[in-house]
């Protein structure tokens, strides 16, 4: 019987020697950084915040159970491995998620200057109707926005009239507008008004061009 309970107890230090002696999943831990850290290197901060800070606190987490199991007699690394992987799938989250935001900011870029370059190269060559441009068709407006009149400039009961520039694009959409006779506090309501105007496309032969017209606004109190 006492070699019974003797081989017990050897059973029970063994085990218990081989618990306290565990060694930290090093390889899944680090493994967890680098995704971290290769999301953060990829832009993850400004195309993925969301998803980086998740990894971040999953990061965290791992750290703080791995703090909690070197502070411990008896180790066990079953819920660090766990912690571990999870770490690691939300930075390759946040890594991809970085990848997709930054292709998606660069395309928006690409459009946003392809349409600006569009602008441009249409404002050059927009005619005046009336120049001998041609026989063209003027365009007529089939979308008409009021100008909100502004509260400071009711208020002072400033009024008048705001002569604008519009280039209208062969689709008929105002590209650009300047004010050519000014009214400091009415110019920018009259602005915002009118490049919400629209037309039908102006001709030239029967081609859509652009061309240049010029409209008034007219603010009274």
């Amino acid at each position: 019987m006492r070699a019974i309970v003797r081989f017990r107890a050897i059973v029970l230090s063994l085990a218990i020697t081989c618990t306290g002696c565990a060694s930290p999943p090093n390889a899944d831990v680090d493994a967890a950084k680098a995704a971290l850290d290769k999301a953060a290197t990829d832009g993850a901060g400004q195309y993925a915040p969301e998803s980086l800070k998740a990894a971040q606190d999953a990061q965290a987490a791992l750290e703080v159970e791995l703090k909690a199991q070197e502070d411990n007699w008896l180790k066990s690394y079953d819920k660090t491995k766990e912690l571990a992987a999870a770490a690691k799938a939300a930075g390759d989250k946040a890594e991809a998620d970085a990848v997709a935001g930054k292709e998606k900011a660069d395309a928006v870029a690409a459009k946003a200057k392809a349409d600006a370059a569009a602008t441009t190269k249409a404002r050059l060559a927009a005619v005046r109707i009336g120049r001998g441009q041609g026989q063209i068709t003027a365009p007529t407006k089939i979308k008409d926005v009021k100008p909100v009149y502004p509260g400071i400039a009711r208020s002072a009961r400033v009024a008048g009239v705001v002569v604008i520039e519009a280039t209208i694009g062969p689709d008929g959409k105002v590209i650009d507008a300047k004010v050519v006779r000014s009214i400091p506090l009415l110019d920018q309501a009259a602005l915002d008004a009118v490049r919400q105007w629209e037309y039908t496309p102006p001709l030239r032969n029967g081609v859509p061009v652009p061309v240049i017209v010029t409209v008034t606004i007219n603010f009274t109190p």
